[in-house]
């Protein structure tokens, strides 16, 4: 049985773009995640999501094995690319698209 940290570790090499929040895309439980996942959604790619609400222990462990105290988080090619205020800025000056987006691409290679 692997334990939260391997779990987590292997979500985040697996998708290349991943978002740990609150709820799901369609039904976001708190306004951060739902302000993050519309500007993720905007970029247009596929995404994998962890809905922290149904899995507890990676709600305790992630915050540690991210040096990141918050949801939700966005990481990108194993990256942390950080939380709602970084990911909405970063949609508004155009950089999230192209993160975005590169990481799609890198996902259709190695495909």
């Amino acid at each position: 049985m692997s334990t939260t940290v391997e779990n987590i570790q292997q979500q985040i090499s697996e998708n290349p773009i991943l978002i740990y929040m609150k709820g799901t895309p369609q039904l976001p439980q708190c306004g951060f995640s739902a302000q993050t996942v519309q500007a993720l959604m905007a970029c247009g790619e596929r995404f994998a999501f962890v809905n922290v609400l149904d899995n507890p222990d990676i709600r305790a462990e992630l915050p540690k094995v991210a040096n990141w105290p918050t949801f939700p988080q966005l990481w990108l090619n194993g990256e942390l690319v950080g939380g709602c205020d970084i990911v909405v800025e970063m949609y508004q000056n155009g950089e999230l698209e192209k993160l975005v987006k590169d990481a799609a691409a890198k996902q259709q290679d190695d495909a």
